[in-house]
Order: C-alpha cells, then structure tokens, then sequence
C-alpha cells in the first residue's frame, strides 16, 4: 500500500511538472535567448530565489534598455531600475534600515511604491503596505500594533501620519512641489548618493504584509512569506492568460493584495508597467489605448465607472489591444460582467479570494457567460469545499461555509490569530454553494447573514437582483434591528443619471423575483456608496447613518 501511494504521489509530482512547463510556455516565458543573458537571469534567480528582488535583477540581463516603468514621470528601462533599487537598498541601509526591519509603505501607484518594494526585498527587510484610504487613527493603530522602524510615505500623506510616524525614521516617496522640498529625506536623494552595485543578499527573505480592509473592524496584518516556487504564478497564469514582455496598466491598488498580485506576476513575466496615482476611468482608458496595453487589473467598481462615462467618451479611445482585464477585490455582480464583456469583449477574469487565502477559484469569460454571478471554479491544486457549521462537507446546491487550500495561505494574523482551519481547509469568512460543474457561487459574509422572522437572508442576493435593474446604478442591503422580527432589510440605492426609481418599485421587482422575507422594509436613495479604496461598500458607515 505505501509502495502505491509512493508511486502516485510521484506521478502526481510529475504530472504537475509537466503542466507547470505547458503553462509557463504558453505564457512566452521558456522561449530562445542569447546564451550569456540566460545565465545573467539565471544566477540571479539562483542568488534571491522568486523574490521582487530576483525580477528587476533577472529581467535587466535580458531587457535592461526596455521599458520596466512609465509613471507620471516619465519612463524607466529594466536597467534604470536594477541601478536605482541597488542604490536605494544601500541608501536605507546606510540610514539605518537592516536585514529583518519593518517598513511601513503608503503610497499610491507610482515608481516609488516599487522601487522600495524592491529595495526592502534586496535587504531583506518586511514590507508592510498601507491602505491609503485610512484615517488618521487607523493608521496609528496599525502601526503601534505593527512597530515598523520607519515608512516610506507620499508627501500627501504627512498630515494623516503625524501620529503614526512619530519617533520613526521618514522617507518621502513623491511630492507635488519640486521648489518646495520636503523636511523628510526622498527617495530620489537616497537614490542619488546611493551605491549602484549589486546588493549581497540576505541571509533570510524579507516577509510582505498586506492589510485587510477593514470593513468590519480594525485592519488586521496578514503577513505572507516569499513563495519558494514558481508554482503560485503557474496557477494564475494557468486561468489568466497574462504573457512575457506584454504591457500591463495597473489601475488596482499596489497596497491591495490584488493590485499587488500583478506585480508579482509581471515580475516573473517582465511586464512593462503602466501607473497612474488616481484612478480616473476615462485616463486608465486613455493609457491602455496609448500604450497599447494589452492587460488592465481593476476592481469591480472600476469597471462600474468606466461603463458610466458617456458613450462617445469610451469609444474615443482604441482599446482593442486589451486582452485581458483582471478582476478582484470585491464581489462582481453578474450583469456588471455580461455589460463590461458586450461592450468590450470576452476578457473578463474573476479571481475570488481574499486577503488570507489569495485566491479560491478564477472564473474564465466563458463562465461568466454561461453562468452569470459565478465566481468560478477552482484550479488546479486548489482544494475548495463547502461545509457546514460542524465542518462536514454539504452536497452540491448547499449553502455552506466556503473552505479552501492552495500554496499561498498566509501564515496568521501580525498582531495573533489566523483564520479558522479545518482539516488543512482555510475559512474564507464567506457562504456559498457549488454547482453541479464545480463553479462557486457567493453568498455573502459568514457574519454579514441577516435573520428576519426566522429567515436566513444573504444581502448579496437581493444586490445581485436589485444591481441588474435598469434604474440601479449602485446598491447595498444591510440588516437594521426590528422589534417584531429581531432585524429587517435596508436597502440603500443609487439610481443611474437620468433615471427615476420609487421605494414602493424596488420593492416590488425584488416581490417578483425573491422570496417575500427578502423584500426591504426600507429603501433610502443616496448619491453614492462609502466605499475603501478597493471598491469595497463600507456598511458600518450605511449603519451609523
């Protein structure tokens, strides 16, 4: 019995190899090159393992006068950016910034966010990244939890972390004034007396932790180590067909775990990125047709955006080189989705996840066509299973618990405490079922469940059914304390310009479509959602109103 396990846990392996060497072939990255940059490449995989640190590295002995990085600033060549991060790493150094010290980044899409992520790595020291949304007392909180020895921030920003930043060492990424100099070091400056050459490397990798959003509470640090393979980025590339040497406009948060996630990817795919600090729907389309770009990660709110500009606003502009858009961060209705692709295409990738687990199941065009509100099925080497309360799996069409493995759940909380795990199966915190072809479907937050008269209702349903009216531009539902039912739906609606909707309408299309408990008692029309800068609604504020 053992020999045979032996045996199919070795073809196993094998199997997986193959497949690994088809994926990464199909993305342009096993393709002829001259011999003496192959070896370049190759040491510097060898000297820092699949770091950000080995990308630059790497892909500056093939690529070094190509482009790495067009910001507002201008542009940056693979090589321009191996010498500049080499300097940047020395120039924290010599300030005091050594192998295992945390710094704290907040900053927004530009060269900065990466030229310090890159330089962290080469040092060995933890990156922790900011949320650029959050308020002053969040950001102070977050930070004496954290304890990083300095932050890396945007001029912008001084103001917000006055509390947070006290007692640390200060180094400013971008500000707006060049006449006006900050009373902070710059990166610029550090970049210019810095040292060029090669950084040695660290004894250990430098750890990244991302924020969670904080919808619900106070952000929590989920730190992630350095993966050990390439076998995460075959994963994604095996659902998302991102390829080497292509242009990627990252309208994402870099901060965000999915903005962060292309990143990572384009570094293994010596992507040439394209930033822009603010995200503004008709400039991001405005880049992608000047660039010819030919990948656009977003979040759904962001598709939602663009789909609002006018007609001949869209249309100005040659979009036809993107092949791929990149979806996460939040849940994507199904109409948001088949509108998006009517308009521009079958190149919707829907990545559902989070912050813990990265990702769950990716859902393919052709899903979300036949299948809309899916959040798709997992790939391979994802194990995703839906359980119930006592952690025993339930049947295909049962509502459940959404569990999952994968090579990247990260590791626990900073400040104590992990994610529930069953059986090796990390919680997600959300509900949903299975379909009879494996595709997911979300219902909602574990904890967002609202229970009127005895009546299980997940809010997201009745968004779903509300968002694809004609009237609806935005909604949410939350659940509001009621005296004869223990709790009662809200529904707070944003109609589209131009358009009229009463409370008695919605509530009535949402009679002809659900079950009557799932109705809204009360409708209240707003101009627009509280959201994070992930696009997620921010309840707790719709609650307090």
């Amino acid at each position: 019995m053992r020999v045979r396990r032996a045996v199919a846990r070795s073809v196993a392996a094998v199997g997986d190899r193959i497949h690994a060497v088809r994926v990464l072939a199909g993305a342009g990255l096993v393709r002829p090159a001259r011999p003496d940059r192959l070896v370049r490449s190759g040491l510097a995989l060898h000297r820092w393992g699949p770091t950000p640190a080995a990308g630059y590295e790497a892909s500056a002995a093939r690529f070094s006068d190509e482009a790495a990085i067009i910001d507002e600033l201008g542009t940056l060549t693979f090589g321009e950016v191996q010498l500049r991060t080499n300097a940047l790493a020395h120039g924290l150094s010599d300030a005091g910034i050594l192998e295992g010290d945390g710094v704290a980044v907040m900053c927004r899409n530009h060269r900065g966010f990466i030229e310090t992520t890159i330089a962290l790595s080469k040092l060995g020291a933890h990156a922790l990244f900011l949320n650029t949304a959050f308020a002053a007392p969040q950001l102070a909180d977050v930070v004496a939890r954290e304890r990083p020895k300095a932050i890396v921030f945007d001029e912008e920003f001084r103001e917000l972390l006055s509390e947070a930043a006290r007692r640390r060492k200060r180094f400013v990424a971008w500000h707006h004034d060049a006449a006006d100099a900050p009373s902070d070091p710059t990166l610029e400056e550090l970049i210019a007396r810095g040292d060029p050459a090669n950084v040695v490397p660290p004894a250990e990798k430098g750890r990244v932790v991302i924020l969670t959003s904080g919808t619900t509470g106070t952000p929590k640090g989920a730190a992630r180590s350095q993966p050990e393979t390439v076998d995460p980025a075959v994963t994604m590339l095996s659902r998302i067909p991102l390829r080497a040497r292509e242009t990627t406009v990252i309208a994402a948060p870099l901060f965000h775990s999915w903005g962060f996630a292309h990143f990572t990817l384009g570094l293994l795919l010596s992507s040439t990125y394209v930033l822009r600090r603010r995200f503004d729907p008709e400039a991001t389309l405005a880049l992608v047709a000047r660039h010819r770009a030919t990948t656009l990660p977003v979040v759904p709110v962001m598709l939602q955006r663009i789909l609002e500009l006018p007609e001949e606003t869209r249309r100005a502009h040659d979009v036809s080189s993107l092949r791929v858009v990149p979806v996460s961060g939040s849940a994507l209705p199904g109409d948001l989705a088949r509108r998006f692709m009517d308009e521009f295409g079958d190149v919707l990738y829907n990545l559902y996840g989070s912050t813990e687990v990265a990702w769950a199941t990716i859902a393919t065009p052709s899903e979300l066509r036949e299948a809309p509100g899916t959040a798709g099925s997992a790939p391979r080497g994802t194990v995703l299973k839906i359980l119930d309360e006592e952690g025993r799996p339930l049947p295909t069409g049962r509502t459940g618990r959404i569990f999952v493995t994968n090579e990247m759940l990260f590791e626990g909380y900073t400040g104590g405490g992990a994610k529930e795990v069953v059986e090796g199966l990390m919680s997600t915190g959300d509900v949903g079922h299975l379909d009879g072809r494996g595709r997911l479907f979300v219902e909602g937050r574990d904890d967002e469940m609202i229970v009127s008269g005895g009546e299980n209702v997940f809010p997201a349903e009745v968004e779903d059914l509300l968002a694809r009216h004609d009237a609806v531009g935005e909604v949410a539902v939350i659940g509001v304390a009621d005296e004869d039912f223990g709790q009662r739906l809200k529904a707070f609606v944003v109609t589209r310009v131009g358009a009229t909707l009463s409370d008695d309408e919605v509530k009535r299309h949402v009679k002809s479509n659900l079950a009557g408990y799932k109705v809204p008692r009360d409708v209240e029309f707003i101009d627009e959602l509280p959201r994070n800068a992930t696009g997620k609604v921010l309840k707790r504020e719709l609650a307090e109103r």
